[in-house]
């Protein structure tokens, strides 16, 4: 009999989305005003895993409330 075994993490296996709205524009500071991520984590985003993405959309919630 085989045990059907989900991934170690459930939240591993549904790819994370962008938090991109379409409205690009960079601060003085290089974050973009539309969904506060920073240039680089922009242009890293396809790179990155599911887990750096959700570390990368902490941050983005703490750049919104300043």
């Amino acid at each position: 009999m085989s045990v059907n075994k989900e991934p170690e993490s459930a939240q591993d296996a549904v790819p994370v989305a962008s938090p991109c709205i379409r409205h690009c524009c960079l601060d003085d500071n290089d974050v973009c005003v539309g969904c506060y991520r920073t240039l680089n984590e922009i242009i890293n985003w396809q790179s990155s895993s599911n887990e750096q993405k959700r570390v990368v959309l902490q941050a983005c919630e703490k750049r919104k409330v300043r």
